[in-house]
């Protein structure tokens, strides 16, 4: 191996991304290397890393790579050790033909930066090839006058070995008449001359047969021979005579094969077969014989196979005429091939990168080099990608490019791009080559899940089962992979005091809500907590979403009687003058339901009765009002039972039991029950009678106050009332008892006030203060009417 040359400074580089653009060297000459020619593969050739003064790891972190500008792998690089080896066998004749030296320039590219350094392989030429001639038989035809020290031209033998092992000397079986002359050309080669040592006799000697051997420089040396045919002819004193010595044509590459090129003739003054002139192909190479032919008649030289400008530009041809005689003549036709837009552009890739980030900006996608083997326009290349991709084509080292990103991508707006590399030539007409290239966009985390609503609002019927499934929420990811996969959880309340653990869980995967525990509209009617949603990319991303639940109500409370108390000491009884007029107000059962909505509408009834027809009960606000005048033969004691209905599904409902007293205005004493009348028939002892009647005189007195003060009382409301004591609880109403939808349990045309004393121990309930008073009236046929309105809306037939 043979280094040449000395590191010099580098070439400035064009970077991949701008944030490393900086300026780098390349060396302005380039490394010299040589190789003899069929070395065994993987032979060691240099140390690519210790000649471009790099480490070994460097080598392999930079992507370093040997690129040959015929694009073929003729060394390998091992990244390892930095040794050049070589990849495959090399031919110098098969590579560079008969030029000297053989060179093959090639680059040494690295990345990150992007550096290029170049380097020439010189393959030295070795002794594998013997001369050849490519008759194996020469006939010469010597007339018998040739005097002596003619001289007659050879084929020469061809031998694929430069330099000290091409072809050197020839010589010939030894003969009494002949010996070989070497003729230096201008090419540099040598051809052989026979040289006439003795006259010739035709008589004596009609044929002669030598043997020709061509020897090269090797060591050792390498032969080839072929036989020379010499036929002595009789006296031919004219040679063949062209009008011109060059002819000079033109021919397009694309020319159809047997196309005619040119016509030489030359003129022969002898008359006979002395006259007559064969044309030859002399000193022609094997490729020139494959390409080209001569009619031996007519000298017509036509094309035998295809041209290629980019092989070959141009073509000498030596052609001979020669007579009957042996006389003979030869010119030189050079041919030059022109050119033709025949070759689209070459599109070589160097490296690719196929996937690249969402988020990195200015990314290198390809590295690639252009070439077009035509010449002149039609060898110019114009290179481009499409105009609506974020990427764009960097030239860097002779005919290098690089395809950068332009921007960070967006894989949630566009994964995946097919970008093609258009290359065109600026020949006629123009041809031009498409390279195509699918880049992924690979996903990071850079959006979060979104719920599909800012806020969700569910519903549960109270008295549910646990672990009741009550709805679900959803939110999407548009990122891919783990870093679209959602997981739903709970997030603390900002309220500490909601036991949200123990009301509800989420399903992490798919978002399904339970609610855990029984829940109870009249305890807990609504809550609301927030849902996260996070995916699993790193770092994670998250969202939040409000979900309200609301409780429906069921119809699990039955009605609840505010007035009148049922678990009083004693019962409540009401007043009634007997000359009430039909609708007179005689109580208002009030009732209350701890339910909601329908459910708490209640309705009221009368369910039993002393006298059904005597007595009805308002179906929507529980007024209890006379259906007809009193009479002397109605029972001064009537009960009632009414019926308090909710408007559930089932309804439920609750009972309360009135007792009425009819009595004349309120000066009639009260009644005794039953138990009183039955002990006061019984015999009594001279104190107990005393100590009643003195008790009855005090009650009397008290009964009667108390009269007086109930009739002022009703004077005062217009004479339409009503009157009557009743116990009331003690303490506050229960606050769930009390209706507060506005729907209530008391009907539009009434408002009742209820008054709690509170302070004593003994509370005072002030009840039946109708804020709009009952109008008194006015006649009798009226009176009928609304005797008989009101006994129809409670459904009665007291016929």
């Amino acid at each position: 191996m043979e280094i040449r040359g000395a590191l010099l400074l580098r070439k400035r580089q064009v970077l991949i991304l701008f944030v490393l653009l900086g300026l780098s060297q390349a060396r302005p000459e380039p490394v010299l290397y040589s190789v003899a020619e069929e070395t065994e593969i993987g032979s060691f050739v240099a140390n690519l890393a210790r000649d471009l003064g790099l480490g070994v790891e460097e080598l392999s972190s930079r992507e370093a790579r040997v690129v040959f500008d015929d694009n073929e792998k003729h060394l390998h690089l091992d990244l390892l050790t930095g040794d050049l080896l070589i990849n495959d066998k090399l031919d110098r004749e098969e590579l560079c033909g008969s030029t000297e030296p053989c060179v093959m320039h090639f680059q040494m590219v690295l990345e990150n930066p992007l550096q290029f350094f170049q380097a020439e392989l010189h393959i030295k030429d070795i002794n594998d090839h013997s001369p050849t001639f490519l008759d194996s038989e020469i006939v010469i035809k010597i007339s018998e006058s040739t005097t002596i020290g003619t001289t007659f031209l050879m084929e020469s033998a061809q031998d694929l070995d430069v330099g000290s092992n091409s072809l050197q000397n020839y010589t010939v079986s030894p003969s009494s008449h002949f010996y070989i002359k070497i003729q230096d050309s201008d090419d540099g080669k040598i051809y052989p001359e026979l040289v006439l040592h003795r006259a010739l006799d035709h008589e004596e000697e009609p044929e002669l047969i030598l043997t020709l051997v061509a020897l090269d420089g090797g060591n050792p040396p390498r032969s080839g021979t072929t036989l020379v045919l010499i036929k002595v002819l009789d006296i031919n004193d004219n040679a063949p005579e062209f009008p011109q010595r060059l002819y000079e044509v033109q021919i397009l590459e694309n020319a159809p094969v047997g196309s005619w090129i040119i016509t030489v003739s030359a003129k022969d003054l002898d008359a006979g077969n002395y006259g007559k002139i064969l044309y030859t192909f002399f000193h022609a190479s094997e490729d020139i014989r494959k390409t080209f032919e001569i009619d031996p008649i007519s000298g017509e030289v036509h094309l035998r196979s295809q041209l290629d400008f980019e092989v070959v530009q141009s073509y000498t041809i030596n052609i001979q005429a020669t007579d009957g005689g042996g006389l003979s003549e030869e010119c030189t036709l050079l041919v030059k091939v022109i050119d033709t837009n025949d070759n689209p552009p070459e599109v070589i890739i160097s490296s690719i990168t196929k996937i690249i980030p969402e988020n990195a900006a200015e990314t290198l996608v390809a590295l690639f080099s252009v070439r077009d083997q035509d010449a002149g326009e039609n060898g110019r290349i114009i290179c481009s990608i499409q105009d609506d991709l974020p990427f764009f084509l960097k030239p860097t080292f002779k005919n290098f490019f690089t395809l950068v990103s332009d921007k960070a991508l967006d894989r949630e707006e566009r994964a995946e791009y097919n970008i093609t590399i258009t290359v065109t030539d600026m020949g006629t007409p123009r041809l031009k080559t498409e390279h195509n290239i699918t880049v992924l966009v690979s996903d990071v985390n850079d959006n979060a899940p979104a719920f599909t609503q800012t806020s969700y609002t569910l519903w549960v019927r109270e008295n549910n089962s646990p672990a009741l499934h009550i709805g679900s929420v959803s939110a999407t990811d548009t990122d891919a992979g783990a870093n679209a996969q959602v997981t739903y959880s709970l997030l603390p309340p900002p309220d500490s005091h909601l036991p949200l653990a123990s009301l509800v869980s989420i399903n992490p995967d798919n978002g399904h809500l339970f609610v855990l525990t029984s829940l109870d509209y009249e305890a807990l009617r609504a809550f609301e907590f927030r849902v996260g949603a996070a995916d699993r990319g790193s770092p994670a991303l998250s969202s939040q979403a409000l979900v309200r639940v609301l409780v429906e109500d069921a119809n699990d409370n039955a009605p609840f009687v505010l007035y009148p108390l049922q678990n009083a000491s004693a019962s409540c009884t009401e007043l009634v003058p007997r000359a009430a007029e039909p609708g007179y107000l005689v109580t208002k059962v009030v009732a209350v339901d701890g339910d909601a909505g329908q459910n708490a509408w209640l309705s009221y009834q009368l369910l039993k009765a002393t006298e059904p027809e005597l007595f009805g009960v308002w179906a929507h606000n529980g007024e209890v009002r006379t259906a007809r005048r009193l009479s002397e033969r109605d029972a001064p004691k009537q009960r009632l039972v009414v019926l308090v209905k909710d408007n559930g599904e089932p309804p439920l409902s609750a009972s309360v039991t009135l007792h009425v007293l009819l009595v004349d205005g309120f000066s009639q004493p009260y009644l005794p029950p039953p138990e009183a009348e039955a002990a006061a028939a019984a015999p009594a002892d001279p104190l107990t009678v005393y100590l009643v009647v003195a008790l009855a005189s005090v009650s009397s007195l008290f009964v009667f106050s108390v009269l007086v003060f109930v009739a002022v009382r009703l004077c005062r409301r217009g004479g339409a009332g009503s009157a009557g004591r009743c116990p009331v609880p003690e303490g506050h109403f229960p606050g769930h008892l009390v209706d507060v939808s506005g729907t209530g349990t008391l009907s539009q045309s009434y408002q009742y006030e209820v008054c709690l004393m509170g302070g004593t121990g003994t509370n005072e309930f002030k009840f039946l203060k109708p804020i709009i008073p009952n109008l008194p009236v006015q006649d009798t046929g009226r009176h009928i009417g609304e005797h008989e309105n009101f006994r129809n809306s409670f459904g009665l037939n007291l016929q």
